[in-house]
């Protein structure tokens, strides 16, 4: 075991045995033809335009195209691939809606890209529990739909339309966290196919339980493992009453410093509001031009309250003026950049370091929401400490010894 921890740094996987004398872009002729005899000829492409739409998400880390991209239509498929891809020595990329901001799916060494969205079924509703089992190719707002006449739904809202089963990849969250928790908080468990093909549920196969002491918390490893650990081919999350109804409002506070300020203070007085969210005066200038919107331009909070008529009518007597992902304490930077301009990209990249490292600073996160990624591997080094980083090597070196599960990423 020593020698398979010690021999599994990413450093150390070079060869490939697929493509050991093709360039990457390139796949064996042979190969290729047993990925269509898993998935089926019209479910695999090696296009470039396919590829290229497979190597980026919305972030703003350069294309990196796998060498095919393939369709799996089950579960079984899917381990059939891995097992494939496994034996001989290809990396791994899942993808789900390609909504990322971290470069989750770039591939980064190639390999065979794994779209799930034809895997969009909703298995199984328990409405009396409280639970539903989704493919991975069903997003948040076709569950929701789904749900609509059954007097529940899932509240997690990362404002993108995301797989749901790419939201615990990506260990997502969203503007009703400070009420209804994260991904980590809603996922009761997985169905996941490891590296080698084997398929693996984490609280057991078909278990929907609220807790559980028996063991490792193997749920927790995989929400927001980034597709480094293996396939999420399921999920079953956590469903919540549906809001009788609901109601919004905004305040601008002559400052940044007050408007956190009420926060805290709305927070401490236990209103259950459902939503906080900040934009700050730049922000509400570029709303009101762009929405031709004519709200105030100063720091503003955004406050949305979930609940009966009654216990609505409660909460806003004790809201008065306090209206700000603020409550959760997840802040985003949005700024404008030219991708193509080396310089001012390098500038922003160095702003964003430093932002995670004041947050860190003040004993937070580098990331709230979208992952590590590509893009902050080193700040993750710096957040969790030298053993905490090995130690995460050390487990997907036990559960992925040859390191073809989304490499480059988190590690």
């Amino acid at each position: 075991m020593a020698r398979l921890l010690r021999s599994a740094t990413w450093e150390l996987f070079p060869w490939r045995g697929y493509c050991s004398q093709k360039a990457k872009g390139e796949l064996c002729r042979d190969f290729v033809e047993a990925l269509k005899a898993v998935v089926g000829g019209s479910h695999v492409s090696t296009a470039a335009v396919v590829r290229e739409q497979h190597g980026r998400d919305e972030s703003v880390h350069r294309c990196e195209p796998p060498d095919a991209v393939v369709w799996p239509q089950n579960v079984e498929q899917v381990s059939r691939l891995a097992a494939l891809c496994y034996r001989q020595g290809v990396p791994i990329i899942p993808f789900g809606t390609g909504t990322g901001l971290e470069g989750g799916v770039c591939a980064v060494q190639g390999g065979v890209c794994v779209n799930l969205t034809h895997m969009d079924r909703i298995l199984e509703l328990n409405q009396e529990d409280f639970s539903v089992v989704v493919e991975p190719g069903v997003t948040r707002k076709a569950l929701n739909a789904h749900l609509r006449d059954s007097g529940l739904w899932f509240p997690v809202d990362p404002g993108a339309d995301a797989s749901l089963c790419g939201m615990a990849a990506t260990g997502a969250s969203g503007t009703n966290a400070v009420r209804y928790g994260t991904m980590r908080d809603n996922v009761l468990n997985l169905e996941v196919v490891l590296p080698d093909g084997r398929l693996l549920h984490t609280a057991g196969r078909g278990r929907h339980f609220r807790k559980s002491a028996a063991g490792y918390n193997l749920t927790g490893l995989f929400v927001g493992s980034e597709g480094t650990l293996g396939l999420i081919t399921a999920t079953t999350l956590r469903l919540h009453p549906a809001p009788e109804a609901t109601v919004a409002a905004t305040c601008a506070f002559p400052s940044v410093q007050a408007a956190v300020d009420s926060t805290v203070h709305i927070l401490q007085a236990a209103v259950p509001v459902a939503r906080i969210e900040f934009l700050d005066e730049v922000m509400m200038d570029a709303c009101n031009r762009y929405s031709k919107l004519n709200c105030l331009v100063a720091p503003t909070l955004f406050l949305e309250f979930h609940g009966s008529q009654q216990a609505l009518e409660e909460q806003l007597q004790r809201t008065g003026s306090i209206v700000g992902h603020v409550g959760d304490g997840n802040f985003h930077c949005i700024l404008l950049v030219n991708p193509d301009d080396a310089e001012e990209l390098g500038r922003v990249k160095a702003f964003a370091e430093q932002l995670g490292r004041r947050a860190l600073a003040l004993h937070g996160t580098c990331t709230g929401e979208h992952g590590i990624g590509m893009g902050k591997r080193q700040l993750l080094q710096e957040e969790v400490g030298a053993v905490g980083v090995e130690t995460m090597r050390q487990l997907k070196a036990v559960l992925d010894p040859q390191g073809l599960m989304n490499p480059g990423k988190v590690l």
